[in-house]
């Protein structure tokens, strides 16, 4: 957990000093390549003309409804976190928790490692901004991350009934909806008994430290790295179990999860709608659904891109939706879920990284 914790203050420290453009320059490269693939597969699967016609048709009214709920998504997902925080007695003011999230975001998509490095990252800068153990921050993230998994996976289940009632669909997308299904309520689970079970993870963490010993054959000093990490899962337990002893007090974070879900699921639906296509809500719940899951495979591609566009066009015409519709819904669609998360998640940085810099150059003068 420390060594994380370590590989995410270097990400962190890249980030927000002007080295950042060297990382942000490789994940530009990553992304061309991406965008490369999916515009083969747009050539010789679905047909720029196709693609270009459908295009012709969107009412922008509708698709700036999409942003609007993107927007909104992201404020209801900050407000969840950030009653967690209070929970736990964390201090942070909305307006950082809120840029915190787009910092998350941007780090998820530009270095993909099934969401953990944004998490690890809000923790690191949370912790950083608070004063607060990173344990204890740990906590907060985590629950959050629980909450919008479980949220999630009602979704799924919603989606997956919906679809054995409405369609007679083919058996690959069925089987990849149970999958997704099987694969989140093993991750639930394993997330919840981990958070309420200290000996699990005091175990888990004396096998990390037996393991960096025996790669570094004694030549690393561990007492100081043990003392960090035996503190921070002792903090982290701690805000796990106050969390857990009053669980109505997760009700509101609930809600909010809830919403948010609800507004990221209305962005395809918007999209279409744009687009002249109503869709049915089964259809909208297993494009998300699989997606969202097949973006989480850390595959080196900043945001999947590529590969998730190919995955998400032939959902859609596997689902009964016209190819040149379903080409224009991914771009329109991925514009708003990748690339402006990216871009916004960028200037968030370059503004945080202006704030330290700003801090340093004070503290300078004074001295």
């Amino acid at each position: 957990m420390a060594t994380v914790f370590g590989a995410s203050q270097h990400l962190v420290s890249l980030l927000l000093t002007p080295n950042k453009n060297k990382l942000i320059r490789r994940g530009i490269l990553f992304l061309l390549l991406g965008l490369t693939i999916f515009i083969i597969y747009l050539y010789f699967f679905v047909g720029i003309a196709e693609l270009v016609e459908a295009a012709k048709k969107i009412d922008l009214t509708y698709y700036s409804l999409a942003v609007l709920a993107l927007l909104l998504g992201a404020v209801f997902y900050s407000l969840a976190w950030h009653h967690i925080l209070g929970l736990l007695k964390i201090k942070s003011a909305f307006r950082k928790t809120f840029s915190l999230i787009w910092v998350g975001a941007f780090v998820d998509l530009m270095i993909p490692a099934e969401s953990f490095s944004g998490e690890l990252s809000k923790i690191y800068l949370m912790s950083k901004n608070s004063g607060e153990d990173m344990g204890k921050v740990a906590a907060s993230v985590v629950s959050h991350r629980i909450l919008t998994m479980a949220t999630a996976l009602c979704g799924i289940l919603i989606g997956s009934t919906f679809l054995f009632l409405e369609h007679e669909t083919s058996q690959l997308v069925v089987n990849l909806m149970l999958f997704v299904a099987v694969s989140n309520i093993v991750a639930l689970f394993l997330m919840c008994y981990l958070s309420l079970k200290p000996q699990a993870t005091t175990k888990i963490s004396a096998l990390i430290i037996r393991f960096i010993s025996f790669i570094s054959r004694g030549h690393w000093k561990l007492d100081s790295f043990k003392h960090e990490l035996e503190q921070a899962l002792t903090n982290f337990h701690k805000g796990m179990r106050l969390l857990a002893k009053k669980p109505k007090n997760l009700a509101a974070p609930l809600l909010f999860s809830a919403i948010a879900f609800l507004l990221d699921l209305s962005i395809t639906f918007t999209v279409l709608f744009s687009l002249g296509v109503t869709a049915s809500l089964s259809v909208i719940l297993i494009v998300y659904v699989i997606v969202n899951a097949i973006q989480a495979i850390p595959l080196g591609i900043p945001g999947e891109v590529g590969i998730t566009d190919v995955a998400m066009t032939s959902l859609y015409s596997l689902l009964g939706i016209p190819v040149g519709i379903s080409g224009a819904a991914t771009v329109l669609t991925r514009l708003l879920t990748v690339w402006f998360r990216i871009f916004a998640g960028y200037l968030v940085i370059q503004w945080m990284g202006i704030a330290i810099l700003r801090d340093r150059e004070a503290r300078a003068s004074l001295t």
